[in-house]
This record gives C-alpha cells, structure tokens and sequence, in this order.
C-alpha cells in the first residue's frame, strides 16, 4: 500500500479519507452554508480554484500525489464515490432544512467528493490540453470533460445566487413586495400587476387551465403585458415569472394570482456546460461512424 505507482486502492483510500473528513466537518460545524458564498464570493472561490487546478497539474511533475490525481486509478474510485451518494440522494427524501442525508446538497462528505471530482476533471482536462495531437480524438474527449466541469462547478456555485420568491397580485394594484421562502419580505425591481385571472374547468368543475394576464413595470422603464400559464413563464430582466396559485375559494372568480419569480444568473453557464457535453456525444457518434466506414 501507498508503494509507487498507486493503484486503484490508494484511489478508494483517498475518496474514504474525504468522506470521513467531511463526516468529521458535518459534526463539527454543520452543513455547509451555501448563502455564504453568494456574488461576489462564489466568484472569488472560483478564481481561487481554477487556480488550485493549475498550480496542482504545475506540480504534477515533481509531487507524486499531484500526478496521481490526473490517473484513471484516482478518477474512477472518486466516480464510484460520487454515484453511490448521489443514489443515495435519490433514494432520500432532501429537505431545504433537512441535515445528513435528507439535505445532500449541504453534506459536507457529498461535498468534498465532487469537489474532488471537479478537481481531477480540471487536471485531465489541461494535461490533454497540453498534449493535444488528434482533433478526431481530442475535441470530443474536451467537450465532454469541459462541459461536465463548466456545469458541475457553476451548478454548484451559483446555488448560492439562485432567488425564489413568491409574489402575491391582484387586481387593478401593483404589487413588487414578494415573500421569499424564509418568509421575510423582499422588494423586487419589477412591479406586476394582475389584470384578469383565467381559469377553463373540465365538466366535473376540476381545474382544466389556469393563467393570468399581468401587466409588469420595471425599473429600467419597460411596460409590458403579457400572459403567464402553467408551465409558460414569461422572463424579464433575468426573472422568469411562473404561475403558481390562486384564491381555491373562488375559484375562477378569483381576484388574486399567486407567482413565482425565479432568477438564477449562472444558469446560462450551466446549460453552457450541458451543451458543450452534448456536442461532445455528437462529435463521437459522427468522428465513430466515419471510422468504422
């Protein structure tokens, strides 16, 4: 054990060793915070760690353990690791206030996995860079390993950046005040108001459609009307507005709409980084198929 080269063992001891720290960071402070990293934060981490990747693959040559880490025999122990725990995460119901493993996404053992995951995509990523000698071979093999770091890691830090908040209108009054899921009472840049509620019922009186015809004003002097439905949101100014709810006990007559407005800034980044993986599957398919012809 631990004798050069090392082996898949060495891989599995060092994915254990970061599951019994974080169970260790778990007992000892909590959950990790994710509202700790909001902008410009999450920004500074992600310099510092594009940075950490750069350094650990400079040193690769001279330290040992840092050459390890672009290896086969660390990244598959670390798959294996990060699938068992997301499993596990699927099979558990998560709980925004939940601990341990009702709340994934803040485990710290679950969190220190795909951190080093990420890490040893950023290594294998510049060494193929350096050392790029085939298109056919290389493109695919970057675009499939970039986008899953480009959308493992914006996924990850612009969690803390994501707003949702519930905004209650009603009829002939703008509204921009919205209750956030904490329940505290947060102004908005837009202001929305509820021109007409629609709602179309089957024959036995259930809900068939229900909608809402808003008018919104924004701070940069925009006035637009328009129709939010279920599944259809309409986005402005970096929210996207859905509709949510309305008054039960009125029904169709209802004169309030209840919506949820959404912004998540990094979300372009992480279907950047969906895109990039899926372009990469393509360029596989179509650089396979001219091969076996």
């Amino acid at each position: 054990m631990w004798t050069k080269p090392w082996t898949f063992k060495e891989g599995f001891l060092i994915g254990g060793g970061l599951i019994f720290a974080g169970l260790a960071l778990e007992l000892s402070v909590g959950p990790v915070m994710w509202d700790a990293f909001a902008w410009p934060a999450n920004g500074i981490i992600l310099a510092g760690f594009l940075a950490l990747i750069a350094l650990i693959f400079i040193l690769g040559k001279k330290v040992y353990a840092f050459k390890f880490v672009s290896t086969y025999q660390a990244a598959i122990p670390a798959l294996v690791y990060a699938v068992v725990l997301t499993i596990i995460m699927g099979l558990t119901r998560q709980l925004k206030d939940g601990t341990w493993l009702n709340n994934m996404l803040s485990f710290w053992p679950f969190v220190l996995i795909y951190v080093y995951m990420a890490v040893i995509l950023g290594v294998i990523i510049l060494r193929r860079l350096i050392h790029l000698s085939s298109w056919k071979r290389d493109v695919p093999f970057l675009l499939n390993h970039l986008g899953l770091f480009i959308a493992l890691i914006t996924a990850t830090l612009g969690n803390a950046d994501m707003q949702r908040v519930k905004l209650i209108t009603t009829v002939g009054e703008p509204e921009w005040r919205a209750l956030t899921q904490e329940g505290a009472v947060k102004e908005m840049p837009i202001a929305i108001e509820l021109k007409k509620f629609i709602m179309e019922t089957y024959d036995n009186g259930s809900p068939k459609r229900f909608a809402s015809e808003i008018q919104i004003l924004t701070k940069t002097g925009k006035n637009i009307e328009t129709t939010v439905d279920v599944n259809k949101p309409y986005e402005v100014d970096g929210w996207k507005i859905y509709q949510y709810g309305y008054d039960t006990q009125m029904g169709a007559e209802s004169q309030i709409s209840i919506l949820e407005l959404v912004s998540d800034p990094w979300l372009p980044l992480v279907y950047t980084g969906i895109n990039m993986m899926l372009a990469g599957a393509v360029c596989m398919f179509v650089l396979g198929g001219r091969r076996r012809s």
